[in-house]
């Protein structure tokens, strides 16, 4: 069995779960607007990048520009986390798992880089390594270009650290969401499905599991050598 090499998390809803958050902001910006909100819109942003989200609250009644919008709404994520981030189960313990067996990690988030490094700095020193985040890339997920960076990132130097190429089908990516899992397995990695908010379908492309809880880097180094999808526990 092939040893894993990194691990490429998504941030909202699979390491921390801060939908609450920016549904809530999204609640109170449309209705200073005098629009209308329903959980049901805030569901369907889930994992989309954050212009295509500014696109959708524009129409329902926010009159701000795209940029305006995002920095707002990244704004009253970030106070929120403040008072309290909302990790995910497992999440943490499975991250310190990793760093301890000298698997790395990285973030790839459509969030922008303010909130992203909100949530890093929050960990412990050194376990997420590097972050590649929705305002430095082009085409948000599904577009697995977040993905690609991330993976090109970590590979210039990965034969410098460890003596060894990086490879894509010896690297996982966690995701959440519809677009998350399919820009991670466009990617070319092993793609690991946690759906949070929106359900996933078991379609071969992904490996689906109900909870990071219980999971450790030896769980994670099996689905190198499985066939997707895994049955839910």
């Amino acid at each position: 069995m092939s040893e894993l090499q990194a691990v490429f998390w998504d941030m909202d809803g699979t390491l921390v779960d801060t939908e609450p958050y920016w549904i809530e902001s999204q609640h109170e910006l449309v209705e200073a607007h005098g629009g209308t909100w329903s959980d049901e819109k805030a569901h369907l942003l889930v994992g989309q990048a954050l212009d295509f989200s500014a696109k959708i609250l524009q129409e329902s009644g926010v009159r701000m520009g795209t940029e305006e919008i995002i920095t707002h709404l990244i704004g009253e994520v970030i106070a929120k986390c403040s008072v309290g981030i909302p990790w995910r189960p497992g999440a943490r313990e499975l991250l310190s798992d990793l760093q301890a067996q000298g698997v790395r990690n990285a973030l790839v988030t459509m969030s922008w880089k303010p909130l992203a490094e909100a949530i890093v700095s929050a960990l412990p020193d050194g376990q997420m390594e590097f972050i590649v985040s929705g305002d430095m890339v082009n085409a948000g997920k599904p577009d697995p270009e977040a993905y690609n960076l991330a993976f090109d990132t970590m590979s210039q130097d990965h034969r410098e650290r460890t003596g060894e190429d990086l490879v894509r089908e010896r690297c996982v990516a966690i995701e959440d969401s519809v677009p998350g899992t399919a820009a991670a397995a466009a990617s070319g990695m092993v793609t690991l499905a946690v759906p949070h908010y929106t359900p996933l379908p078991e379609n071969g492309q992904w490996h689906l599991l109900q909870t990071l809880q219980g999971l450790g880097t030896e769980d994670l180094t099996q689905l190198l050598s499985k066939t997707p999808a895994v049955a839910a526990v």
